[in-house]
């Protein structure tokens, strides 16, 4: 799907999405334009959805992570996933397969915050809540290799 060019124009990108288009083209030998044109292309494809930044959560206050399993009670799922969606604590959440239903992450300035977080929801979900000491791997995105071999 991406040849040698996206991969390496891509991996530039991660590395500074604010590369600009005259310093990817002299990266990756191409002209200004061509390098326009592919992320336009990657773009189009969904490869690429966005341009962002970063923000570290302790320059604003944010002193603690959390993450939480959540498991809504029968009948509470589409309730709970609102409370979560409409919660701006909640920096990311994945829904699951197994017992729970929901993985989050929630950025809080302390316990207290994150009480008065979950008990919003304690009247529809089970959670259990582990605090985050340390973030050894960031997000980061898939690797940008070549897919593995088929075996045949």
């Amino acid at each position: 799907m991406l040849d040698e060019l996206d991969r390496n124009l891509l991996e530039i990108l991660v590395r500074d999405a604010r590369t600009s288009l005259k310093d990817l083209a002299a990266q990756v030998g191409l002209s200004s334009p061509s390098v326009s044109e592919r992320l336009r292309r990657l773009e189009e494809r969904g490869v690429i959805r966005a341009f962002t930044v970063e923000i570290d959560p302790l320059a604003l206050g944010y002193t603690l992570q959390a993450i939480v399993r959540i498991k809504p009670l029968p009948g509470k799922l589409h309730i709970v996933q609102k409370l979560i969606e409409e919660m701006e604590a909640f920096g990311e959440c994945d829904k699951v397969t197994g017992d729970d239903c929901f993985v989050a992450r929630l950025f809080v300035r302390s316990i207290g915050d994150l009480d008065c977080i979950l008990d919003r929801i304690a009247d529809k979900a089970e959670t259990s809540t582990a605090i985050v000491k340390a973030q050894p791997i960031r997000r980061r995105p898939p690797p940008l290799g070549l897919p593995p071999a088929s075996s045949s």
